[in-house]
């Protein structure tokens, strides 16, 4: 079993509030969601293990048995191409948990008119392969989002 642990501080507010078909219907794997704090923040990882994608807007982390976490920094943040968001680590890097991976400000994504929420997805899993699935409640950056049976 891994446990899947906030990439950031904020509120817990399921995957279903997300503004977005392909996140709020769990189209690529279930889930959660954070809405963040609004301040220049960075993003953590959620597990250990190695960065198999990253992005300006995302990252995915795939941990020692092969759980693939996607983190995505709010949403249409692609059209932004990288503008206010900062990389910290590459593609193949191996990370903690609570490593730094991405450093960016909830606050400016707003202002350009996107939603900041970040959903946090089980790539691949079936819906009955995560338990305890945090989708309230205020958290802490570390604190568990899931677990991932």
């Amino acid at each position: 079993m891994s446990t899947v642990t906030s990439p950031l501080a904020g509120r817990a507010v399921g995957l279903s509030a997300v503004p977005d078909p392909v996140f709020s219907e769990a189209m690529i794997g279930p889930g959660t969601a954070v809405d963040p704090v609004r301040e220049p923040c960075v993003a953590v990882s959620p597990v250990d293990g190695v960065v198999a994608s990253v992005h300006p807007h995302a990252f995915v982390v795939v941990d020692e048995e092969g759980h693939g976490v996607l983190t995505h920094l709010g949403i249409d943040t692609v059209q932004l191409n990288g503008e206010g968001f900062e990389l910290l680590v590459r593609k193949g890097d191996q990370v903690g948990r609570g490593q730094p991976l991405v450093r960016w400000d909830p606050r400016a994504v707003e202002a350009a008119g996107r939603s900041p929420i970040c959903p946090v997805v089980a790539l691949e899993a079936s819906a009955g392969a995560l338990a305890d699935v945090a989708e309230s409640g205020d958290l802490d950056a570390g604190d568990t989002l899931f677990l991932w049976t």
